[in-house]
């Protein structure tokens, strides 16, 4: 892949929704929950300054020992749901790996002293699929999907983005895709309007503080407003950490915001 500056992708954190919520008529609530974030997520390739050359894909849905890449030419997809119509697990997305990008991540992080390593077995988890399948439907683009360090170390996971972030001129787009909340608990109850929005309005905050700011302040998200309660464990948050590593040294933005089940959610973007 040969460099291009001037069409050099973003790197973006996405919220992946609730299980297939995007491909049923009703979810965990009224039937027009998913929709704005829905067409939000139909809105992504049009956004981008050019097609991407392939996508990697940072999920809140695989955790390892260490930062592990999917080396598979024709990944499977993982129905790591449970509980939804029986049509949600026949669902198809046959985007094509790509084992040499998985390889070159690897070597990538190798270098910048990351353990990583390839699985040749990994498929596609549902926060891969499900908002992909929406973003990307006709499932051309090349991926190669990147596990989470089980640690879950926030200061960890922005060295990997910053190490990866060398990819982006190369037309890679660096997709996160987790959730800005996620307390499955929390949803619709009376508290969690105000608490998912103070988190979110902290959260957007130090996304769009310059670089060392927002890599000092998301390395201490847990000190931020109800964090402990948008987050009871934090692998979909965890994401975010990589995509602003690679998204240089300008300021990130918010990009999309709802408020699905009374809990603010929102999407980012980092363009330095």
């Amino acid at each position: 892949m040969s460099s291009n500056p001037k069409q050099r992708q973003p790197a973006l954190f996405l919220p992946h929704g609730g299980g297939p919520c995007f491909f049923m008529d009703w979810t965990w609530g009224p039937a027009d929950t998913w929709h704005a974030t829905q067409r939000f997520l139909e809105s992504v390739a049009s956004s981008l300054p050019e097609k991407p050359k392939a996508l990697l894909v940072i999920s809140g849905h695989w955790e390892e020992p260490v930062f592990t890449c999917s080396a598979v030419s024709k990944p499977d997809l993982i129905f790591d749901y449970s509980g939804f119509p029986q049509h949600t697990y026949q669902l198809t997305w046959p985007a094509p790996g790509n084992p040499a990008l998985a390889e070159r991540v690897i070597g990538i992080l190798r270098e910048a002293r990351l353990f990583a390593i390839p699985s040749f077995n990994r498929g596609y988890d549902h926060g891969v699929f499900v908002p992909l399948k929406v973003a990307f439907p006709q499932a051309q683009i090349h991926v190669v999907t990147m596990s989470l360090d089980q640690t879950l170390d926030p200061a960890l996971h922005i060295a990997a983005g910053r190490a990866l972030a060398p990819l982006r001129d190369e037309g890679v787009l660096i997709i996160a895709s987790g959730m800005s909340f996620h307390n499955l608990r929390g949803y619709l109850r009376p508290e969690t309007p105000e608490r998912a929005r103070a988190f979110d309005t902290w959260l957007t905050a130090a996304v769009e503080s310059p670089a060392p700011e927002r890599d000092a302040l998301l390395t201490n998200w847990q000190t931020a407003p109800f964090a402990a309660y948008a987050h009871p464990r934090e692998e979909h948050l965890i994401p975010l950490m990589v995509a602003a590593g690679a998204g240089g040294q300008a300021a990130g933005k918010r990009i999309f915001t709802d408020d699905p089940m009374g809990a603010k959610i929102s999407a980012y973007r980092f363009d330095g």
